[in-house]
C-alpha cells in the first residue's frame, strides 16, 4: 500500500515510541544512573594514569607505595561500582526492553482485533504475522540500549571534551573537529540501512505468506502434483530475501569501513599533533598519554555506537512497521454514547441501504428497503456477485452501510455497542472455521465459560453428540488445525452447536450446506431447522430446495432486488426465481 511505502521520519517514530517508557520510567532512570557510574569509571582511569605518569617523570621520589595502594584501592572501588551497575543494566535493563516489546505486541494484537474485514481483505496474513512477531524481536535490545548507549556516548564526549580542554585546548579542538564529519556519514548510512532493513522485513513477510498459503493448501498441492511449482515459488521469494540482505550488508560494510578510516585518522591527528605540541613544550608526556587513553575511550564509544547502529535501525524499522498497523483506522467505529442492545426481538428494517467498498465506488447494493418481523425467515438467492453475502455482512456491521441505515427493534445499529450487536447474531458459514484445540473448546467458543452440560446439550440439538461421543477422546478430541481431522459435515455440526450454545435471536446462514454430500446435508439441514425455530433468520441459499418454506425470498442480482415474495408467489410469476429453481428440480 502507498502509505506503507513512505518512510516515516525518525523524529516521529521516536516520539511515538517514547510513551512506552512511561510505565518503566524509574527503571530507565536507574539504568541511566548506572550508565553514568560506568562512564565515570572509564573516564577516571586516564586521569589516574596521567597522575602516576606525571609523578614518575617529574617527581619519582614522591611516588610512594602508600600513594600507589590508595590509587589502586580507589580504582578497585570504582570497578566494584562499575560491575554492580553493569549487572543492573544487563539484567533489569533488558527485562525492561522485553516488557516494552510485550506491551507493543499486546497493543498491536488488540488493534488488529478492532480492524474491519476490509483491512484483512487487503493485507496478507503472513505480513501481519511478521509484524506481530519477528518485527518486534529487536525492540527489546532497542528499548534497552537506545537511551543507554546514546546517553553514555553523549556523556563521554561532553566530559572528555571538558577534561581535555583543561589539558590542551588547541589539540582538543583539532581532535573534535572530525566528529561532525563522522556524524554526517552516520546519518547518510543510517538512512540507507533503514531502507534496506525495511525491505528485508517486508520480504520475510512475503515468505511467511507464501509458506502459509502453500502449507494450508498442501492437499491441493499434492493432488495436482505441484510440489515443484511451490518449491520454485518459495525459492524465488527466498532469493529476493537474500538480495535484500545483500543490500543491507553493503551499506553496513560501507558504514563500518568509513568509521574505521575515521578512527585511524583521529589516532593519527592526536599522535602527530600531540608529538608536535610536546616538542614545543605545550603538552607534557603525561598529558599526551592521557590524551591517547581518552581518544581510545572515545573511539571505543564510537565503535560501540557503530555496532549498535545496525540494531538501532532494525529497531526503528520494527517501530515503523508497528505504527503502520497501529495507524490503520478501523472502518467500523463505535459511538461514544452507544447503547447496549438488550432484549432483542429480531425486528429488522433496511431503509434505502446502499454499499460500496472503500476502494471502489461501484455500488454493490443500492436502495435496499426491507421490513422483516420477529421470527421471519428470509432467503437470499441469485447469481454470484449479486450482494447476498454483503447484505448479510451489513447486519453485524462487518461492513458499514455507505447509504441509508439498518434498524434492529427500532434502533440504528450504528447507535448500539458492537459487542451487544454481535452477541445478538449467530452466523453459520459454508467455510467453517474451527480453532486448533478440542471439540469442547470449539463449541464452548460460542459461550465462553459454558459448562460441559450446556455444551453437550447444544451438541445434541445440533445432531453432533453421537459422532462426538464416538471420537477417540470424545469432547476432548483434538480437531487439528482448522479442524482437518473432521469431515465437512462434522465440522459444520460443531459450528451449529456453537451457535446453539450462543442462542442468538438473529441467525445468518451463509450457504451452510452447499459444500456437503447428500447424507451430511440432510443431517445438517435438520439441525439448521431446529436452530432456526423462533429466530429471525437470513439464509443465503445455494440449493433452492432448502428454502421453499421461507417467509420471504429475495432474488438479488447486480441490479439489486429483482424479485421478492414467497416460494409459490415467485414460481407463479415465472421470472428469474422460476428459472433458477428449475435448474435444481423438475416442476
Amino acid at each position: 500500500m502507498k502509505h506503507e511505502e513512505k518512510q516515516m521520519k525518525m523524529g516521529y517514530l521516536i516520539k511515538r515510541f517514547i510513551p512506552y517508557f512511561k510505565k518503566y520510567k524509574w527503571i530507565l532512570v536507574l539504568d541511566l544512573i548506572c550508565a553514568s557510574l560506568t562512564t565515570v569509571c572509564e573516564l577516571v582511569f586516564p586521569m589516574l594514569v596521567r597522575y602516576i605518569t606525571d609523578m614518575g617523570i617529574n617527581n619519582l621520589e614522591s611516588l610512594t607505595v602508600g600513594i600507589i595502594v590508595k590509587i589502586g584501592l580507589f580504582y578497585l572501588v570504582l570497578r566494584i561500582i562499575d560491575s554492580a551497575a553493569n549487572f543492573y543494566m544487563a539484567n533489569t535493563g533488558h527485562i525492561m526492553g522485553a516488557k516494552i516489546e510485550t506491551d507493543m505486541r499486546r497493543d498491536l494484537f488488540s488493534h488488529l482485533e478492532t480492524l474491519s474485514h476490509s483491512y484483512f481483505s487487503d493485507h496478507k496474513i503472513g505480513q501481519i504475522m511478521a509484524r506481530i512477531t519477528s518485527d518486534l524481536f529487536d525492540i527489546t535490545e532497542f528499548a534497552h540500549h537506545c537511551p543507554e548507549e546514546f546517553f553514555i556516548a553523549g556523556l563521554k564526549i561532553i566530559v572528555s571534551f571538558i577534561i581535555l580542554c583543561g589539558v590542551n585546548v588547541p589539540l582538543t579542538l583539532i581532535m573534535f573537529a572530525s566528529l561532525p564529519l563522522i556524524f554526517a556519514f552516520v546519518k547518510f548510512f543510517n538512512s540507507k540501512m533503514r531502507m534496506a532493513f525495511k525491505k528485508q522485513r517486508n520480504q520475510i513477510g512475503e515468505i511467511n505468506s507464501q509458506v502459509e498459503d502453500s502449507l494450508l493448501g498442501i492437499r491441493v498441492v499434492k493432488s495436482f502434483a505441484n510440489e515443484e511449482i511451490e518449491k520454485e515459488k518459495f525459492e524465488d521469494g527466498n532469493k529476493k530475501f537474500l538480495d535484500t540482505k545483500k543490500l543491507g550488508y553493503f551499506y553496513m560494510a560501507g558504514f563500518q569501513t568509513s568509521n574505521r578510516a575515521f578512527e585511524g585518522i583521529m589516532y593519527l591527528i592526536v599522535v602527530v599533533a600531540g608529538a608536535l605540541f610536546m616538542m614545543k613544550g605545550k603538552i607534557s608526556p603525561a598529558d599526551l598519554t592521557a590524551y591517547l587513553l581518552y581518544v581510545s575511550t572515545l573511539l571505543t564509544t564510537l565503535r560501540t555506537i557503530i555496532q549498535f547502529t545496525e540494531q538501532f535501525q532494525r529497531g526503528m524499522t520494527g517501530i515503523e512497521r508497528f505504527l503502520e498497523i497501529m495507524d490503520a483506522p478501523s472502518d467500523i467505529t463505535e459511538k461514544e454514547n452507544a447503547k447496549a442492545l438488550t432484549n432483542v426481538q429480531g425486528n429488522i428494517v433496511f431503509e434505502n441501504v446502499g454499499f460500496h467498498y472503500h476502494d471502489d465506488n461501484t455500488p454493490v447494493l443500492s436502495n435496499i428497503n426491507l421490513n422483516i418481523k420477529k421470527g421471519d425467515s428470509v432467503a437470499l438467492v441469485g447469481p454470484s456477485g449479486g450482494g447476498k453475502t454483503t447484505l448479510c455482512n451489513l447486519i453485524p456491521r462487518f461492513y458499514d452501510t455507505t447509504e441509508g441505515r439498518i434498524l434492529i427493534d427500532g434502533l440504528d445499529i450504528k447507535d448500539v455497542t458492537l459487542n451487544s450487536l454481535r452477541n445478538s447474531i449467530g452466523v453459520v458459514q459454508q467455510d467453517v472455521y474451527l480453532f486448533s484445540g478440542t471439540v469442547y473448546d470449539n463449541i464452548a467458543y460460542g459461550l465462553p465459560g459454558a459448562s460441559k452440560e450446556k455444551v453437550i446439550e447444544a451438541s445434541k440439538l445440533a445432531g453432533a453428540h453421537e459422532f462426538i461421543s464416538e471420537l477417540p477422546q470424545g469432547y476432548d478430541t483434538y480437531v487439528g488445525e482448522r479442524g482437518v481431522k473432521l469431515s465437512g459435515g462434522q465440522k459444520q455440526r460443531i459450528s451449529i452447536a456453537r451457535v446453539f450454545l450462543k442462542n442468538p435471536p438473529i441467525l445468518i446462514l451463509d450457504e451452510a450446506t452447499s459444500a456437503l454430500d447428500n447424507e451430511s446435508e440432510k443431517i445438517v439441514q435438520d439441525s439448521l431447522e431446529k436452530l432456526a425455530k423462533g429466530r429471525t433468520v437470513f439464509t443465503i441459499a445455494h440449493r433452492l430446495t432448502t428454502i421453499r418454506n421461507a417467509n420471504m425470498i429475495l432474488v438479488l442480482t447486480e441490479n439489486g432486488i429483482e424479485e421478492q415474495g414467497t416460494h409459490q408467489e415467485l414460481i407463479d410469476k415465472g421470472g428469474l426465481y422460476y428459472n433458477l429453481y428449475s435448474m435444481y428440480t423438475s416442476l
